[in-house]
């Protein structure tokens, strides 16, 4: 199977800097960070993410909105933002990768910081040291093969993840690539996008093994997931915790 993605057609300089300068403001680049988290938010939620006011914030989200940054869903009286595409979610986690390898900046990393490491949502898949973990124990067993860029799922894997309820749909139904990586910019690592990775963040809230934490791309490692973590997948609490 071919673990590259179709080709794209070529952006321009223009086109580039264009996405550059939108994502480079401060208050825009907290609103996608927020959205990082795979929840729809409304203006005012991201307003307060932003530190801006309601009137600046409207004004960044028609930017980019009208730069297929973000998509935007109506319900009642209320506007719900949302990032447009996974692939801007890697973008960003693939910009943060890039920001935490910079300068080092004067601030002691707090309680959040650490739980944000530890394990959190990438728009709608598993980061941080679980999301890495994951990756590394289905590549350890064979059930997936991480490529440059790209990851395949062997006969091997199919059977693992229909065991745990999770049926690999056929490749021509979607659009969107079955398994690809993305990288961490906590652990500076690969963790698992696409269906897959969708799929696995699903079935872990589902199933009560995590807990989303309000007001963050924190996800809670509760003792139900604790145990079927480690029967599963071999990821102890020991592997989780700073080193």
């Amino acid at each position: 199977m071919n673990m590259t993605s179709p080709p794209f057609p070529l952006a321009s300089a223009n086109g580039i800097a264009t996405i550059a300068a939108l994502i480079g403001d401060p208050a825009r680049a907290n609103i996608l960070s927020a959205l990082m988290g795979g929840q729809a938010l409304t203006a005012g939620e991201l307003s307060w993410h932003a530190g801006v006011g309601a009137a600046t914030t409207s004004g960044h989200l028609a930017k980019m909105s009208g730069a297929g940054l973000l998509a935007m869903e109506r319900q009642g009286r209320h506007r719900y933002y949302r990032l447009a595409s996974p692939d801007i979610a890697q973008a960003m986690e693939s910009l943060m990768a890039v920001a935490a390898a910079g300068p080092r900046r004067h601030r002691p990393p707090g309680p959040k910081d650490e739980a944000l490491r530890t394990a959190r949502t990438c728009y709608d898949h598993l980061a941080g040291r679980l999301g890495t973990k994951l990756a590394d124990r289905l590549n350890e067993r064979g059930f997936v093969i991480l490529g440059d860029g790209g990851a395949l799922v062997t006969d091997d894997g199919r059977d693992f993840l229909g065991s745990l309820g999770l049926a690999i749909p056929d490749a021509g139904r979607h659009s969107r690539p079955l398994c690809r990586v993305c990288l961490d910019w906590s652990e500076r690592r690969h963790h698992l996008a696409g269906r897959l990775g969708a799929a696995l963040l699903t079935c872990s809230l589902e199933r009560g093994w995590i807990a989303r934490s309000p007001d963050s791309r924190a996800v809670t490692i509760t003792e139900a997931g604790s145990k079927e973590f480690s029967t599963i997948f071999g990821i102890t609490p020991e592997h989780l915790t700073a080193k």
